[in-house]
């Protein structure tokens, strides 16, 4: 198995970056946040993934141990593959991801491309109990987050335009007047 490569940037492709170690160029696709350590870097250390199926072998690469970590935890997942595992990575940091599943929020997975419903809450459902986040008590800040997230999708916003909205606002607020200062910060 292959764990970590540690080489220079020898070229890009679509999905990844072809990392040269030793003279030997291993094609990688990768996580955005490798993509970005590796622009301009002298030397890019990658945490991999050796996919093996019986007529291919894929590297996928990832910034740190934890993105790796739900990487494998995803494929585990029945129905989902490399490919959309990469994308969940993708899509937001290991703890983000690890709180949207011990808060059951499968809302967070169905506004990743190529996740359905279905999909969304079999990986809530089945990693539910594999994950570990530190979650608030209750009426702290996460309930709180998700409350006032899906308001501002109920109105129109994007999951993902919802949560930018959110992060410039204090989030001491009650779920109500998150929402508010959010509208107001977006007129």
């Amino acid at each position: 198995m292959i764990s970590r490569l540690r080489g220079t940037l020898a070229g890009r492709t679509v999905d990844g970056l072809v990392l040269d170690v030793g003279g030997v160029g291993y094609l990688v696709n990768a996580t955005p946040s490798v993509l970005r350590r590796a622009d301009g870097a002298a030397e890019v250390t990658v945490e991999t993934y050796l996919h093996v199926r019986e007529d291919v072998l894929q590297l996928y690469g990832f910034a740190d141990a934890a993105e790796r970590s739900l990487f494998v935890q995803l494929l585990g997942v029945s129905g989902i593959g490399p490919k959309v595992a990469l994308a969940v990575v993708s899509s937001a940091s290991a703890d983000e991801l690890q709180r949207a599943i011990a808060l059951d929020d499968s809302a967070r997975f169905q506004a990743i491309p190529g996740i359905g419903k279905k999909t969304a809450e079999r990986i809530v459902l089945e990693l539910e109990g594999s994950v570990v986040a530190a979650i608030p008590a209750p009426g702290g800040e996460a309930p709180r987050e998700l409350v006032a997230r899906d308001a501002l999708v109920e109105l129109g916003y994007s999951l993902v335009e919802a949560e930018q909205a959110l992060a410039g606002v204090d989030p001491d607020l009650p779920a109500e007047e998150r929402v508010r200062e959010a509208l107001r910060s977006a007129a």
